[in-house]
């Protein structure tokens, strides 16, 4: 049987209350849709990595190299900022 006063232990808004933990936490199943990158077409001007809300895109050696998808939520930010020129990042449904 469950402790009936177990909720009183849940912090208020259920806050997280250890800092630096966000690494820990993967919601890329919340995605809907995903981006998805064209290498060839990428100049690699990081736009996207500059407003990226979850700090998902990848940049090695000053270029980037794709999306983290276990924390990336498929906001779309990351394609609306893309010199649309380039259009190098698209959005796909999750399942395709």
């Amino acid at each position: 049987m469950s402790d009936p006063t177990g909720w009183k232990n849940i912090p208020i808004g259920g806050l997280i209350v250890e800092s630096g933990n966000s690494h820990d936490y993967k919601t890329g199943s919340w995605r809907t849709y995903r981006p998805v990158l064209d290498e060839e077409k990428c100049i690699n001007c990081h736009q996207c990595w500059i407003y990226c809300p979850d700090s998902s895109i990848m940049i090695v050696d000053e270029k980037m190299t794709g999306f983290d998808y276990d924390h990336c939520k498929g906001c779309g930010i990351c394609a609306e900022v893309c010199p649309p020129k380039v259009a190098a990042i698209k959005m796909v449904l999750e399942n395709e």
